[in-house]
């Protein structure tokens, strides 16, 4: 994609995951999209270290901020334009946390919704991450707008 349609990231140290493993527009849960992107767990990582003094785990602030990270992503991959922005969840638990004993973060997110209003996009999500492929987040109804223009 190119220009104002292209999908856009954060940049580290902001960008929670290191690749993109699968994205598809027909799969997921409500068969209107896929995305699962990964994280390998290093001790360099600059958060392990300074959330918890001698308690290196990553914020879950960070894990759910990754959610809404790939939901913005889908929907410019989508040909969505605009400026990503997080506008909520209904629902998060988390039953474990990621820690350096972890080797992959891996985020799955399905697509419920894509509403398009002129020239505004929202992108309704459920997301999970896998902590060495056992869940530990869960979200429900991740809620992120695109926006053109000063918003």
């Amino acid at each position: 994609m190119c220009g104002e349609a292209k999908a856009k990231l954060a940049v580290p140290p902001m960008l929670m995951f290191h690749r993109i493993i699968t994205i598809n527009i027909h799969a997921g849960h409500s068969s209107i999209g896929l995305i699962e992107a990964g994280l390998h767990i290093k001790e360099d990582l600059c958060y392990l270290d300074c959330h918890f003094i001698n308690d290196p785990v990553m914020p879950g602030c960070l894990g759910l901020d990754a959610m809404w990270q790939l939901v913005g992503f889908f929907l410019g991959w989508d040909g969505n334009p605009g400026k990503g922005r997080a506008l909520g969840v209904a629902e998060v638990k988390f039953t474990g946390e990621v820690t350096q004993d972890i080797t992959l973060a891996k985020y799955v997110i399905h697509m419920k919704k894509i509403m398009k209003k002129g020239e505004t996009s929202v992108g309704l999500a459920d997301g999970m991450l896998l902590a060495d492929n056992k869940e530990i987040y869960k979200a429900k109804n991740l809620k992120v707008g695109l926006f053109k223009g000063g918003q």
